[in-house]
């Protein structure tokens, strides 16, 4: 694999790219691609991030943009990362770098013009591979290739001090192992092991962050499986003993074409437990839409009416407790099939149309209301003739008027 180099995939002839590695002088040897574009690339995966390495400081990569007519953000200048904004998408250019000094979440840096230098400071091998813009040539400074032709997963130098540097490494390690790795590098996996308790250090955002983008990998059971085995959750996450119920899901979603959802795989591997879901949620800072999803996803209930679940507590938690927690076979199928393509409906009745049959304003309205709908969702969302009908039938009963008296009432069959 060493004499590849890289191919010339779609995203290398996005509009503007050209113009911006020919102003960062690619063409002199000045900046090369990086990372996980000529990773993915490599093995036909599909690239969404962008990023290109420079020998140019922060300030000329700044001028040399600001002369090409590029626009350019300073995002992370004081770690000598520029932005910048091509009409296809950004492209973020940073200065080659070594560290100076870390303490497990973050790194002081100094820039520098050595290529194998900056490759050092990298995580993985594969993730320290740069290709020339414009020839394609490749440039691997510690294996990296050797090791993506082989789906190996190894950390650059010594794990346990690539661990020190960054704490979050260890979570890092098992995502590109259940995305790109076929076994686990043994050096580097007995180190996660050692270090696990690194992670308590962490931020929960990023934490978060990192463990939902594992959860949709290609591999992303077999791993957790290994990551239960080995403790790594138990510093933070003690709560995630089994990959059972992910292993179901997984099987759930692939049988009926669903993309797996972090979420609903993260419910998977928690307690049937609303209280520790909702306890979950908020040490990872989930969104409050998230969490609420969560706690939700966790209950069983409701799977055998998947419409009225729907309409009741929003389509993902039905599409989550019914992949969650339904059997397999033709009942999953089918109630699968009966949320696919529909709308939602909304309750052709309003309280007014209550008030004009004769209810006065107040309790007795959203009372009706609420039995009106109890009995429009159990027989499955009929048309408004039949909601006419259910709503005459409450507001007799809330009346306590005989059904013939009601014959006579003028405001008869309004809905």
């Amino acid at each position: 694999m060493a004499d590849l180099i890289l191919p010339a995939t779609e995203w290398r002839n996005r509009p503007g790219l050209d113009s911006l590695t020919a102003a960062l002088g690619a063409d002199q040897g000045l900046s090369r691609f990086v990372g996980g574009a000529v990773r993915d690339a490599l093995i036909g995966a599909p690239v969404a991030d962008l990023d290109i390495a420079t020998i140019l400081s922060p300030e000329q990569v700044l001028d040399r943009l600001r002369d090409a007519a590029i626009r350019a953000v300073p995002t992370g200048i004081e770690h000598g990362t520029i932005t910048a904004v091509l009409a296809s998408g950004p492209v973020e250019v940073t200065t080659l770098r070594r560290d100076v000094s870390t303490d497990g979440r973050r790194a002081t840096v100094a820039f520098t013009e050595d290529w194998r230098e900056d490759a050092a400071r990298r995580d993985f091998t594969i993730n320290a591979l740069y290709a020339d813009p414009a020839s394609g040539r490749l440039f691997d400074y510690f294996g990296g290739l050797d090791d993506l032709a082989v789906r190996r997963v190894r950390f650059i130098g010594d794990p346990i001090r690539r661990i020190a540097e960054d704490h979050l490494r260890i979570l890092r390690f098992f995502r590109f192992l259940a995305r790109f790795g076929d076994t686990p590098d043994p050096a580097g996996l007995e180190a996660c092991v050692a270090r696990a308790r690194d992670l308590m250090a962490l931020s929960r955002e990023r934490i978060r962050d990192e463990l939902l983008k594992l959860l949709i990998a290609r591999d992303a059971v077999r791993v957790v499986r290994i990551m239960i085995e080995r403790g790594i959750f138990e510093p933070v996450l003690p709560e995630i003993h089994s990959a059972t119920r992910l292993a179901t899901l997984a099987q759930h979603e692939a049988m009926v074409g669903a993309a797996a959802d972090p979420i609903r795989r993260l419910a998977a591997l928690l307690p049937q437990d609303p209280t520790i879901a909702d306890t979950i949620g908020a040490r990872l800072k989930l969104s409050n839409a998230q969490r609420k999803r969560l706690v939700l996803a966790i209950d069983a209930d409701g799977i055998e009416a998947v419409r009225g679940l729907a309409y009741r507590l929003g389509r993902d938690t039905a599409e989550d407790r019914l992949l969650l927690w339904a059997p397999e076979g033709t009942a999953l199928f089918r109630a699968w099939d009966q949320l696919q393509n529909w709308d939602i409906p909304r309750l052709p009745l309003t309280g007014g149309a209550l008030v004009a049959r004769g209810l006065a304003k107040g309790p007795d309205v959203a009372r009706a209301l609420r039995s009106v709908e109890a009995q429009w969702i159990a027989e499955g969302f009929p048309g408004a003739d039949r909601v006419s009908a259910l709503a005459d039938a409450a507001v007799d009963q809330a009346l306590r008027v005989p059904i013939n008296a009601k014959a006579s009432s003028p405001t008869n069959g309004r809905a």
